[in-house]
């Protein structure tokens, strides 16, 4: 698909790998709406950007609000192509830890915002690129998920976290399959880790820490070059189907 001519939402397109998306697609010649729960950042983020983004505040958790978010996007920029989603949750917290037991409603929410979101987005924005006429491959849309290597090595603490990736990776193929027939790939990235605004507060010696726990290159991955990956999948039509570890050739340590 030729990213010159798409119309695409990012969800937490506000920041991190959302933003950075984002900016990639309109450096592409994209129109592009951000779609996140942070108004202030998603206001500055369109005032950075320019007219050929919009910015529409949701919660993806709830359906209602993503439907919406979705149909004003496709109202404002004609159509949807590609949808990305980077929102999520990453809370770390042990099945016991020292406070007890986990509560149930710790599990369910990162399931429902990570798991749960990413399904709901996906689903609106594939009832709208249906409607999209086939370009000369028959395509009609692309969606691009949002895992970890999370989902594969998990550790200590990332129960929750670890099952509401992996869920995302276990819908990936069968996501795939059913679309195909509407022309729509689904492709899902799992990152290793980036230098997301949640690690840059971090001190510069921790972050140089978990840096060198990457075999090459030993830093922490950067928020363009999970953009740059999104980009390819837009980019090449064999793609679908399929989880990409971008990594370094990290394996998580049990803690």
């Amino acid at each position: 698909m030729d990213i010159r001519s798409t119309r695409a939402a990012v969800t937490g397109g506000a920041s991190g790998l959302g933003l950075a998306t984002a900016r990639a697609l309109l450096a592409g010649g994209a129109r592009v709406a951000l779609l996140d729960l942070n108004a202030d950042a998603g206001a500055a983020a369109v005032a950075e950007l320019g007219s050929a983004a919009s910015f529409h505040r949701v919660n993806v958790a709830s359906e209602s609000a993503v439907d919406a978010a979705i149909g004003d996007a496709v109202e404002r920029m004609g159509g949807l192509d590609v949808a990305v989603s980077c929102a999520g949750i990453a809370t770390p917290r042990r099945m016991l830890g020292k406070d007890g037991a986990m509560p149930g409603e710790f599990f369910r929410k990162m399931v429902e915002v990570n798991l749960v979101g990413t399904l709901l987005v996906s689903k609106a924005a594939a009832a709208a690129m249906q409607r999209n006429p086939p370009n000369a491959d028959g395509e009609r849309g692309v969606i691009v998920m949002t895992a970890s290597v999370a989902a594969f090595d998990g550790q200590i603490g990332q129960v929750a976290y670890s099952a509401s990736k992996g869920g995302v990776v276990g819908m990936t193929l069968p996501m795939a399959r059913e679309l195909a027939s509407s022309g729509i790939r689904v492709v899902t990235i799992a990152p290793g880790i980036f230098l997301t605004p949640m690690l840059a507060g971090l001190p510069a010696e921790a972050q140089a820490s978990l840096g060198k726990q990457v075999p090459f290159p030993p830093r922490l991955g950067r928020p363009e070059e999970f953009a740059k990956l999104v980009q390819s999948i837009v980019e090449n039509p064999m793609l679908n189907g399929e989880t990409i570890r971008l990594d370094g050739a990290i394996r998580m340590a049990p803690r």
